[in-house]
């Protein structure tokens, strides 16, 4: 009932299932390439660790392949187009629709409906699903092959707020406690308040957020030409701030569900904090990813609807080479955002912009 409401007949049916057997079918040719080649490399690594296989397995590849897939999906996808609409038309089977009264825009229909199931396992996956994934397979890589993971750091410089910095010498992320505190309050470049302490402790229990203890401190208040102080054994006290922003993880923004993601720029940005480009990226990058399915499928059929004298070589060949080109831009506008100061949103969905540029021209010159 519900394939009837959306108008998908017999024809619908088969290109769909040409579509996604023909994306399923890559991404298995492609994963098991991947995870053979990483094994070998890696498999020095392993034997040293003593990590058992099971552990490799559920832990590390369990959670490679979501992450590899949803990467590389646009693609798979455009590939898949390129690869299963060549094959119809070099079967003359295009043109037995065309001559059945199918028009040009009428055929488009199925692989919208593909690309778009596809943009939204994509975005699930990226927004939700991979982002917990990365956090077992970050730790399995820290424990068993980097061996760099530590629940000590030392001279951490914060903005908690505008105008507010906090200094630890030393923080134990075990014992959530730290050593060496001080926090500066600054009003138009003036100090107006520092608190020190010895110890700082974050307190786990407490049903506030944010919640510190300092064991004994010193608040020195300026106030004009006056200065104020106050010691004392401990106080309880709010400091926007948590353990976990003291511990910076390689690629750390892959490793948050888009909720998260959006909850740490808004923070990092109520504190006025330089260098979150990266994770805004990251954020706009899980929306337009999804998009890039409809704009590669579009430019795909457009390519390889029509039969050519060559076959399906030429038509391969210029979807490789499109779809290379494509993830090179996504690649060189992120560190463009990242390095140069671009707005993240323009960088991330600068590739489509211009890609879906490419798909109308190539729409207007596809006979109809």
């Amino acid at each position: 009932m519900f394939l009837k409401y959306l108008g998908i007949n017999r024809i619908d049916r088969y290109i769909i299932g040409k579509f996604l057997s023909t994306y399923f079918f890559l991404i298995l040719i492609i994963i098991t390439i991947a995870i053979i080649f990483d094994y070998n490399e890696k498999i020095d690594k392993f034997t040293q660790s003593g990590v058992s296989f099971k552990n490799i397995v559920f832990e590390f590849y369990f959670n490679f392949i979501p992450y590899f897939v949803n990467l590389f999906s646009p693609l798979f996808v455009f590939i898949s187009v390129i690869f299963f609409t060549s094959k119809l038309a070099d079967k003359s089977e295009i043109i037995a629709m065309k001559a059945a009264g199918i028009s040009y825009r009428r055929l488009l229909r199925p692989y919208f409906y593909s690309a778009i199931l596809i943009g939204v396992m994509t975005f699930v996956l990226g927004a939700y699903i991979i982002p917990k994934g990365n956090v077992a397979r970050v730790n399995f890589e820290n424990t068993y092959l980097k061996k760099k993971k530590s629940t000590i750091t030392e001279n951490v410089q914060l903005q908690v707020a505008p105008g507010v910095v906090a200094y630890i010498t030393q923080f134990d992320n075990e014992t959530k406690r730290g050593f060496g505190f001080s926090l500066d309050k600054f009003e138009n470049k003036q100090l107006k308040s520092r608190l020190t302490a010895n110890v700082i402790n974050y307190d786990t229990l407490a049903e506030k957020r944010y919640s510190w203890s300092v064991q004994q401190y010193t608040l020195r208040e300026f106030k004009g030409m006056k200065e104020e102080i106050t010691n004392g054994a401990k106080l309880d006290t709010i400091i926007n701030m948590e353990p976990s922003d003291f511990f910076y993880v390689n690629n750390q923004q892959e490793t948050m569900t888009l909720p998260q993601l959006k909850e740490f720029i808004v923070k990092q940005a109520n504190r006025g904090a330089a260098g979150i480009s990266a994770f805004e990226v990251e954020y706009h990058k899980r929306f337009a990813s999804p998009f890039a399915a409809l704009i590669l499928t579009l430019i795909g059929v457009s390519l390889s609807c029509q039969k050519r004298k060559n076959g399906m070589g030429t038509s391969i060949g210029l979807g490789l080479a499109l779809s290379f080109t494509y993830i090179l831009l996504q690649s060189v506008a992120a560190t463009f955002a990242t390095n140069a100061g671009w707005p993240a949103m323009l960088a991330v969905w600068l590739p489509n912009i211009l890609f879906a540029i490419i798909a109308f021209v190539l729409y207007k010159r596809t006979p109809q």
